[in-house]
This record gives C-alpha cells, structure tokens and sequence, in this order.
C-alpha cells in the first residue's frame, strides 16, 4: 500500500486504501499523509518543455498568413480564367457539317 493513498478509519483505527473500511464499513477516515509527510516520488523534475510541445506551440501561436498583394491576385486570376477557358474550349460542341 501506498503511503499516499493509505487510509486511517476513525472508528475502528485499521489503516486501508479503499473508500470503505474493510473492517467496519465506516466511510469516515483521513490519510494518513496528514501526519507523515510523504517524500516526494520524482527524483528529478519534470522538464517544463518538450520538442513536440514547442513544435505544437509554433502551429497554435502561427501568424495568419499575409493578405494577397494585387500583383499575387491577378496571377492568381489570370490562371484560373486561363483554366477556365481551356476547359470551355475541349468541352463545346463541333459544328455539325
């Protein structure tokens, strides 16, 4: 049993991990830890940042993207009607002869 986790009853004095005790069935009871400070269970601290965090943190915190600049929309529409009509161009009709 875990000191952390370990449970004094206060009617029958069994200590218990559960939320019942075992012996009495009392749901009256108080860790344990509240007398005898429990150690703390890592040796080393956690690192506050990992490379998957920073990587995560640079997608979430990214800039939206710049407005397209006029020179940038007019190749841009200059494209798309090129495409436009092209496509337009293969799909008519021939002329019956």
């Amino acid at each position: 049993m875990q000191l952390r986790t370990a449970r004094l009853c206060l009617d029958c004095e069994e200590v218990h991990d559960a939320m019942r005790c075992p012996s009495c069935a009392s749901e009256t009871f108080t860790y344990i830890t509240r007398w005898i400070p429990a150690p703390e269970r890592r040796v080393r601290a956690r690192p506050t940042s990992s490379p998957e965090a920073e990587v995560f943190r640079t997608l979430v915190n990214k800039e939206p993207p710049a407005r397209p600049t006029g020179k940038r929309m007019l190749k841009g529409g200059m494209v798309g009607l090129t495409a436009l009509g092209l496509a337009g161009w293969f799909l008519r009709k021939k002329p019956s002869e």
